[in-house]
């Protein structure tokens, strides 16, 4: 934890967007100012979601876990107060089963999943900022209309190119089309 010489903020001298031990420090700390007991299944449930390097689903975290470490009902309750509090973000439905993320202040990423393989494939640094940009626009536009607390969803699929070819589905270029 911080030292409270240097500051009185929670969530100082930890850098957004940390892995590691760092990482669940700093989700642990956004718990507790979020009011929320700080209990060993939730920092074995952050632990465990910070080593994903993409959204999980929370059958997938339970299964990483491990059976000793709660069950299944008690990943599905954390992460519904996790994404409460803003600690993690839902990325995407994909057949009917919800990915997660964490979210420590880094910005949004954003997917791409093949409807033919299931893979998930994060969108470069230019167009995500690019997206980021047109979505800020958007939010300012209703803000002024008077809409307060806003959030956004924002889903991609496609055929891959690969899975294109091999499947026999439409030209990659027509399949991802906008």
């Amino acid at each position: 934890m911080v030292s409270s010489t240097q500051t009185n903020h929670p969530l100082a001298g930890i850098k957004a967007g940390a892995r590691g031990p760092a990482a669940v420090e700093l989700a642990t700390a956004k718990l507790k100012s979020a009011g929320l007991r700080i209990t060993q299944p939730r920092i074995a449930i952050l632990a465990a979601l910070n080593k994903c390097s993409a959204p999980t689903s929370i059958e997938q975290l339970h299964t990483e876990l491990g059976s000793g470490t709660c069950d299944l009902v008690t990943v599905y309750r954390c992460m519904a107060a996790f994404e409460e509090i803003g600690l993690v973000r839902r990325a995407f439905f994909h057949n009917g089963t919800a990915l997660y993320e964490i979210n420590l202040g880094q910005p949004t990423r954003y997917h791409v999943v093949c409807k033919a393989t299931d893979r998930v494939e994060e969108l470069d640094a230019e167009t995500s900022a690019e997206l980021n940009r047109t979505l800020t626009e958007i939010e300012a536009k209703l803000h002024a209309r008077g809409f307060a607390e806003l959030g956004h969803i924002v889903e991609f699929f496609g055929v891959s190119p690969q899975a294109g070819r091999t499947a026999g589905h439409a030209s990659p270029s027509t399949a991802l089309a906008r």
